[in-house]
């Protein structure tokens, strides 16, 4: 495992995802979190038939919640707009009320894309599982409602359960405030709630970070991922306008 993980631009760290692959973008809500600099170059990319596994799905380009208002936000939604992505692992879709309807909605209600909809605590479980090496768990939530349609059930003190699988991916990318040179990571706010679990879950993770330093320049408490989990590692420009 290489000590060095520094990589030179986005468009590089992203060169070698095919087309069919399985992602998972970091992010929580609108722009925090978000690896929008590795989001951009992998679209430019021009890869097709992804699988995405996110959050909130296509909240930043409806509402422009999480974006200053001079910058035209950017989510998960511009891998289907592209047509680059056939499917959405998410928590939140943005419903089809809005106007206008997001990428995502609107590639649904087109037949151009698939959207599989797991409650929120379920979701980041699933990616913590596979990081985990845990194939499968229980869970209560969903239980009598579409989500545990053609589910395990099973009866646990009385109270019924369903089954729920591990969720991987072959590339994840994410966002953290700082890392070091060997791929420690220290996020800041929200960027901690699904970036952590994701560069657990995948076979490759690539990391956007707004700084790197040498070993060491992270206090060893704030570290939130190991170098471990970490493959790539890539530095936003000082001063970049994108959230």
């Amino acid at each position: 495992m290489p000590t060095n993980k520094i990589i030179n631009s986005f468009e590089e760290a992203v060169a070698d995802i095919p087309s069919g692959s399985t992602l998972m973008v970091g992010g929580f809500g609108g722009a925090g979190g978000q690896p929008t600099r590795l989001m951009l170059a992998l679209r430019d990319l021009g890869v097709n038939n992804l699988t995405i596994i996110g959050n909130v799905a296509g909240i930043s380009k409806t509402t422009g919640y999480g974006w200053p208002e001079h910058l035209e936000p950017i989510d998960q939604g511009i891998f289907f707009e592209s047509g680059q992505a056939t499917k959405i692992i998410c928590s939140f879709p943005v419903p089809g009320t809005t106007n206008p309807l997001s990428d995502i909605e609107r590639a649904w209600q087109e037949g151009k894309a698939d959207v599989e909809i797991v409650p929120q605590g379920t979701l980041i479980e699933r990616i913590r599982s596979a990081g985990a090496g845990i194939p499968a768990f229980y869970t209560p939530t969903g239980v009598g409602t579409p989500v545990a349609l053609g589910k395990e059930h099973r009866i646990f003190n009385g109270q019924e359960y369903i089954m729920e699988t591990a969720l991987s991916a072959d590339y994840a990318l994410i966002r953290a405030e700082k890392a070091d040179t060997r791929g420690n990571l220290q996020y800041i706010g929200t960027s901690r709630a699904f970036n952590p679990a994701m560069a657990t879950a995948a076979q490759i993770t690539i990391a956007e970070v707004d700084q790197i330093v040498e070993p060491g320049g992270i206090d060893p408490e704030r570290v939130g991922t190991l170098s471990t989990y970490v493959d790539r590692i890539v530095e936003r420009i000082p001063g970049d306008p994108l959230p």
